[in-house]
């Protein structure tokens, strides 16, 4: 029920959407007298905030066609080398160029499609051979093809860094921080020569009983069960995925939105009054990151709870209660993979501390492989996107990886 109730809501807000953007076009039309004069530009703006607010979307793209590397304009070629049931394996391959170190970006299945870090493979495509983690959204994977799990999502990892190679790198934003740092577990224990050098980890939740966030306290507070009986939906007929069981991205989207509603209306606040003022350029900006931000996908019901389950009920890697299909999870066995941790002063999703805590129970790592970066000012999404990950923290992840390459 609670799918259909938003197919049905969704579906009336996207007319309206479509009847705001007609009655937009129409104030702004040049031969419109309105147009110049009453409150026709007031009017055109606030139709226009509120269609691009309630507008249908799907998966973007990156769009990423060329780089500058030592000055010199170098085409991209987005190629998909790999492909599995819940994701593909993306490389940005740098026409021309053969030399870098190779870097799997992997992107976190949270609501969102791998775009979301469109900035964090942009910024780095001069420096390396950059390869993302696609993930498929659940509700269009038929249920007939099976199941996805933390489990799953661990191996897949593996077997993407085995289609990579050896000698690559591994950077991980937020969620998949966990099974990224257990593919290194496992992978150093079997000596696999795949494993990654280095290892960066940007805003993950390690251990989230270091200053413990919003987001963590509501996945604590309540018992596993109600998770499973309020926040788990069945996807409707008229997708692929029907009958599968999911985390809807609308409820992740609603519950990030919720967490800085003032902020998110001041910001919608500021971008009808850059269009009254005829500032179009920051108005745009606005609404490329709303483009970006609202467009969401779903997440396998087993993957989710299964997370809320080991990640943050249990913080089973933290406590070494972490099993892989069986398998203890034990970060002692990272010997040699180079650790990165990166968090962000102001981050409100990951607080500080919980990503830190991967250098602490990687124990028999020497420490010059070990590193920890604090972004000052920086917010969650700030330390992958943004001014402060182009300026300040990129080039920290470009030495890391060159120290040890």
């Amino acid at each position: 029920m609670l799918y259909n109730a938003y197919e049905m809501q969704r579906s009336m807000m996207a007319g309206a959407s479509a009847m705001a953007n007609f009655g937009a076009g129409m104030l702004q039309n040049p031969v419109n007298p309105l147009a110049y004069f009453g409150g026709g530009p007031v009017i055109a703006s606030a139709l226009e905030v509120f269609a691009h607010a309630s507008a249908p979307r799907g998966k973007p793209e990156f769009g990423l066609e060329s780089t500058i590397i030592d000055g010199k304009t170098i085409m991209i070629d987005e190629q998909i080398v790999a492909r599995k049931t819940f994701g593909q394996l993306k490389r940005f391959a740098r026409v021309g160029v053969t030399d870098g170190p190779r870097l799997l970006i992997v992107a976190p299945m949270s609501g969102h499609y791998a775009t979301l870090l469109r900035g964090t493979v942009e910024r780095m495509l001069p420096f390396a051979d950059v390869y993302i983690t696609d993930w498929r959204d659940a509700k269009l994977v038929p249920a007939a093809d099976g199941s996805f799990d933390l489990d799953d999502y661990v191996d897949y990892i593996i077997e993407f860094m085995e289609h990579i190679g050896p000698g690559a790198h591994m950077l991980a934003v937020c969620q998949p921080s966990v099974p990224c740092y257990a593919a290194a577990c496992l992978m150093s224990a079997d000596r696999h020569p795949c494993r990654p050098r280095t290892l960066t980890l940007m805003g993950g939740p390690i251990d989230t009983r270091e200053a413990p966030t919003a987001v963590n306290t509501l996945a604590t507070k309540r018992p596993h069960a109600w998770f499973e009986q309020n926040v788990i939906a069945t996807v409707p007929v008229t997708y692929a995925g029907a009958g599968r069981k999911v985390y809807p991205g609308f409820l992740q989207l609603a519950g990030f939105m919720s967490m800085n509603l003032g902020n998110h209306m001041i910001s919608h606040w500021e971008m009808f009054k850059h269009l009254v003022q005829g500032d179009d350029d920051s108005a745009d900006a606005t609404k490329d990151f709303y483009e970006e931000y609202r467009s969401v996908c779903d997440m396998t019901a087993e993957f989710y709870l299964q997370t809320i389950d080991i990640v943050f009920q249990k913080h089973a890697i933290a406590n070494g209660t972490y099993f892989h299909r069986g398998r203890k999870v034990d970060p002692a066995a990272i010997t040699d993979v180079a650790l990165l941790a990166i968090e962000g002063e102001r981050d409100d999703i990951s607080g500080l501390g919980q990503t830190r805590a991967a250098l602490k129970l990687a124990a028999k790592l020497p420490a010059a492989k070990k590193k920890y970066l604090m972004a000052k000012g920086a917010g969650h999404y700030g330390i992958f996107n943004g001014s402060k990950w182009r300026t300040l923290i990129a080039p920290v992840v470009e030495q890391w990886i060159t120290d040890n390459d």
